[in-house]
């Protein structure tokens, strides 16, 4: 746009620019000085529309008594300084006598002026950067300092949406839920504790995934796990078909409470790993090749069978194993009454392992939390960037669904799903 069609407003504000500079002998060298230039004139027009936010208050413009109409008067001005993107300013903020004005422009708690550093903030945050990069961060950007506490408040700001997200209403069914726990170091009361997330991740009847829920709480129990499951059934889940957990002590007791009808079905991946753990080298090869022949049978009934075959072989040397597999058996073997594509959705807990592992990416820089709710926040914002991508549902998940409707009718007719 030529400068002749240029609007009035520019165009006087074109003229002031020229004549503060002239009047305050300035000239511009570089970036910066545009930048200090731009801090005072923001600090201007901002005291500005402040004062006219307190004659609004008040009632009356200042030195008009002639128009006021009310006991309360100016009462000076306090400093503020306020992070801007263009590096600290201090602000003159007005006060009344009676303490009743409260600044919309620049609010009482209020220190930074763009949305854009805060956004960057809690940005940086969620990918789990330490305090001390965010500060580092904001310098280069900004030429601000920025302290523990300004960040602390800024992200603090995602608590209440923490709140409403582990508050909100789910599906009344869901085809399959995998359960895990993760343990973080937290600081509490002057001492490390340790603490378990518990995640609950479901799958509904139309095959999307969702993260239902994490929750900070003590180590691993039966009494937590029904907290939560209550907390699910009070959501609005009024059925969950199929469990699948890594072996969580006190979750069959907890489910079995509050959903008695939900099948559970315990990680044959975890399973195998544990079994093997302590297997001699040399024996590794032939003890996987038969332990294979059990998980991999085509039926119960044949993997019972091989499981027998398998202690015949290897309990003289291995007891604990087929000793394990045979106490866990009733929540191993619960995938073998399913069609393979079933099986295969089921059978481990890699869907819930697999969001662990991400989860574990962003919080890997910090030993040590300074308390459960920086904790819940960094997993949240974590959350939220990684089920962005959580757009589609299984290729095979029509076939999936119309064989889950046989397998559970009498549970699913009365339902609206």
């Amino acid at each position: 746009m030529s400068r002749k069609n240029e609007s009035p407003q520019k165009a006087a504000m074109r003229e002031m620019m020229k004549n503060y500079l002239k009047d305050a002998d300035l000239s511009i060298q570089d970036g910066s000085d545009v930048k200090n230039i731009m801090r005072d004139m923001m600090s201007v027009l901002l005291e500005g529309a402040l004062d006219g936010e307190l004659d609004d208050s008040l009632g009356y413009n200042k030195y008009d008594y002639k128009n006021k109409d009310t006991r309360n008067s100016r009462n000076g001005h306090s400093n503020k300084t306020m992070h801007t993107s263009y590096g600290d300013m201090e602000l003159e903020i007005p006060r009344d006598r009676k303490g009743e004005y409260e600044p919309q422009i620049v609010k009482k708690y209020q220190n930074t002026l763009t949305q854009d550093m805060e956004e960057k903030i809690i940005s940086m945050y969620a990918k789990g950067m330490t305090m001390g990069d965010i500060e580092s961060h904001m310098q280069d950007l900004y030429g601000i300092d920025i302290s523990d506490s300004t960040i602390s408040r800024i992200t603090d700001k995602i608590l209440p949406l923490v709140k409403e997200w582990q508050e909100r209403p789910l599906a009344e069914v869901y085809a399959v839920v995998f359960m895990d726990a993760i343990h973080y170091h937290v600081r509490c009361e002057g001492r490390i504790v340790k603490r378990a997330v518990y995640i609950a991740i479901g799958i509904n009847m139309d095959g999307h995934k969702d993260v239902l829920g994490m929750y900070v709480g003590e180590n691993e129990s039966a009494k937590y796990w029904l907290s939560i499951m209550n907390g699910l059934k009070n959501r609005g889940v009024e059925d969950i078909l199929i469990a699948c957990v890594d072996g969580l002590s006190g979750f069959p007791q907890a489910i079995e409470a509050v959903y008695p009808q939900t099948e559970i079905q315990q990680c044959i991946i975890h399973q195998i790993r544990n079994s093997t753990k302590f297997v001699s080298y040399k024996d590794i090869k032939a003890l996987m090749a038969d332990l294979k022949l059990v998980y991999a049978a085509p039926t119960e009934e044949i993997a019972l069978s091989e499981l027998e075959e398998f202690r015949e072989h290897w309990d003289g040397k291995y007891p604990k194993i087929y000793k394990s597999w045979h106490e866990k058996w009733a929540l191993l073997a619960t995938y073998f009454k399913y069609p393979l594509s079933v099986r295969r959705l089921i059978y481990t807990t890699n869907t819930i392992e697999g969001f662990n592992r991400q989860l574990r990416k962003v919080t890997k820089s910090k030993t040590i939390f300074p308390s459960d709710d920086s904790l819940l926040k960094m997993l949240y914002l974590a959350m939220i960037d990684i089920t962005k991508k959580w757009t589609g549902r299984r290729q095979d998940w029509s076939q999936i669904r119309a064989q889950l409707e046989i397998y559970f009718e009498e549970r699913l007719c009365d339902r609206n799903i």
